[in-house]
């Protein structure tokens, strides 16, 4: 049992570590964010409080390929600033300035008109690469070092707030998450243009500011989306608001962003919230603000070795406790564990912390499968065993019922059974076989052992052994019976029945017969595997098998002697003849009743 527990237990770490090794060298990392996409995000309503401007088709058709002149954007952010009663409460204009363009005028004239409306953000954006670092520490490779720096010019950083709007995707090609500042190569923390916008909207609002989200070392935090591509497709053209054809009242006290929105402008990205349809950038600037202004707190992603060491001791506690389980129990616990953890993850998710929503479930799939398989081979191997084991000396019913119950070979040994046990014998086959040829005497003891057989395989009795001319058989092992007592006299009787036609046919062939003797008692004996590894017999031993087959030895041929304990268990269904302790048996005391079964009805 020790050793059974131990293989199963190293099992269960084996297959757990696998796994494990799986997630860990990031084989599940695609799969794992489809699942945890699809559970986490989804799309609700906008509250209109942001309103993009898009610089669409109908604008690029209208006003031909960008780069547009500096002085359209200037006009634009001139219209939604002109009545200060309408005026919106920040534009966020997600175009690169950088650089003076070919027209002055144009450029000064973008710079005044976004310092006089005092409400504008512009982007900017690094470069990121490999680059050298010399610390304290040593020397190290910093993969996110900013190469190059691209931020609106002169005149108009000096006029506007700035904001970077960096989006990098995940290994996958998703975004996933934000970068929430940029470290220039001056040295200065610039906020993203999303939280820049949204500090300004508080502020204007005179809204307390939500906390900034915790980030990893390099800077990026998990992006909660809610809106997928298109739900903040407003419709407002570009080209429409700088024809004026705008009301300006749609943007009072709003946010307004200003961005591509249309596919050739290389701006669209595959997000979280919808793996098939891409969003343009805006859209995604656009989502982090609302994550900003909810003020719901920003999801964190909970530690990758909590989970792979939860991982590990789930996957080797599923393993173990599904070993050797029936598929009800194992199905139960399969789903249990899956559904839990999805819960789990929407439970954690809804307070702030980000699981990997597929990885537990996968592996407990994985534990359950492989159980099932392994559990369905050591069940077919087991009934080999059995129908090995018991399929010659069984009676098929008995052995079905093993099957059926599940019983193993192992658990059929060393038990203490009450057994009704029966001896029979050929009484003369010695001196009848000093006469005949060995084919004959061969011949001749096969069918009186094919006799005793029927007879007891009729009656559901369990064959023990051959012993030459005798033949052992015991009932009510290894699986209990209804009356074993009956079943084991009907047999005898039956063979005393069988041994008359058959030695009427030896007699009429060599000229000789032979006739049973047999013995029947009942009461406790252990049973089960007995022998030397290389060989094992299922069998019977102790003192009820000897007084049975003491009573064999003392039947004379054509009887069937029986002890007082058999007879009183049959009762009125036998007609018996006492021989009191007119024959002693070796081993029993004074007073031992031994009995003829004389009829059985």
């Amino acid at each position: 049992m020790r050793k059974q527990v131990l293989r199963s237990l190293a099992v269960s770490v084996l297959t757990a570590l696998f796994l494990t090794a799986v997630v860990g060298f990031g084989f599940l990392t695609g799969p794992d964010g489809v699942v945890s996409d699809a559970l986490y995000h989804h799309s609700s309503a906008t509250d209109g409080e942001i309103v993009v401007i898009g610089m669409d088709q109908a604008s690029l058709d209208a006003l031909g390929p960008m780069p547009w002149p500096r002085s359209y954007m200037a006009d634009v952010v001139g219209l939604l600033n002109a009545d200060p009663d309408t005026a919106p409460a920040v534009i966020g204009i997600d175009v690169l300035y950088v650089g003076e363009s070919a027209d002055p005028e144009g450029d000064a004239y973008l710079a005044d008109t976004a310092e006089w409306g005092g409400n504008v953000v512009s982007a900017a954006a690094a470069t990121f690469g490999s680059d050298l670092v010399d610390s304290e520490e040593g020397f190290y490779m910093d993969t996110m070092a900013v190469l190059a720096w691209d931020e609106p010019f002169e005149a108009l950083a000096a006029a506007v707030d700035i904001g970077h709007i960096n989006a990098m995707a995940d290994q996958d090609g998703i975004i996933r998450h934000a970068l929430l500042y940029v470290d220039n190569p001056a040295g200065e923390r610039v906020y993203s243009f999303a939280r820049t916008i949204y500090e300004k909207y508080a502020a204007y609002h005179d809204i307390p500011l939500s906390p900034l989200p915790e980030t990893n070392r390099d800077g990026f935090f998990y992006l909660p989306y809610t809106a997928a591509p298109g739900d903040y497709d407003s419709g407002i053209s570009f080209v429409d608001v700088l024809d004026g054809l705008v009301d300006p009242e749609l943007f009072a006290g709003k946010i307004v962003l200003i961005g591509p929105y249309a596919a050739g402008l290389q701006d669209e990205y595959r997000t979280s919230i919808d793996h098939a349809a891409p969003m343009y950038g805006v859209e995604i600037q656009a989502n982090q603000i609302e994550a900003y202004r909810s003020g719901a707190p920003i999801p964190r992603e909970a530690s990758e070795m909590l989970q792979i060491v939860l991982l590990f001791l789930l996957s080797a506690g599923m393993i173990f406790f599904m070993t050797d389980k029936k598929v009800v129990f194992s199905t139960f616990l399969w789903l249990g564990v899956c559904f839990g953890w999805i819960g789990l993850c929407l439970l954690a998710y809804s307070g702030g912390w980000v699981l990997h929503a597929l990885w537990i479930p996968l592996a407990a799939t994985v534990c359950f499968v492989a159980s099932v398989f392994a559990n369905y081979i050591r069940a077919s191997k087991e009934k080999k065993r059995i129908t090995a084991t018991f399929g010659r000396y069984v009676d098929p019913a008995i052995l079905k019922e093993l099957l059926v119950q599940g019983g193993s070979a192992e658990d059929l040994g060393g038990k203490m059974f009450n057994i009704a046990v029966l001896f029979v014998d050929i009484r003369g086959f010695t001196t009848m076989s000093e006469s005949l040829a060995p084919p004959t005497v061969v011949e001749i003891i096969n069918k009186y052992l094919t006799l005793t057989t029927q007879c007891i395989m009729r009656h559901h009795g369990t064959l023990d052994k051959f012993v030459g001319d005798c033949t052992m058989a015991f009932w009510n092992a290894p699986l209990p019976q209804e009356d074993p007592v009956y079943l084991a006299c009907k047999a005898a009787m039956d063979m005393v029945e069988g041994s008359k036609v058959l030695g009427e046919e030896l007699m009429e062939k060599y000229g000789r017969t032979v006739s049973f003797g047999v013995g029947v008692h009942y009461g406790p004996a252990v049973v089960g595997n007995i022998g030397a590894p290389q060989r094992m017999d299922y069998t019977a031993i102790g003192d009820t098998v000897n007084t049975s087959a003491r009573l064999e030895a003392n039947a004379p041929g054509g009887k069937v002697l029986i002890s007082r304990v058999v007879a009183d268990m049959l009762g009125e269904r036998a007609e018996v003849t006492s021989l009191g302790d007119s024959i002693k048996l070796k081993g029993k005391a004074e007073g031992f009743e031994i009995l003829t079964l004389d009829r059985l009805n």
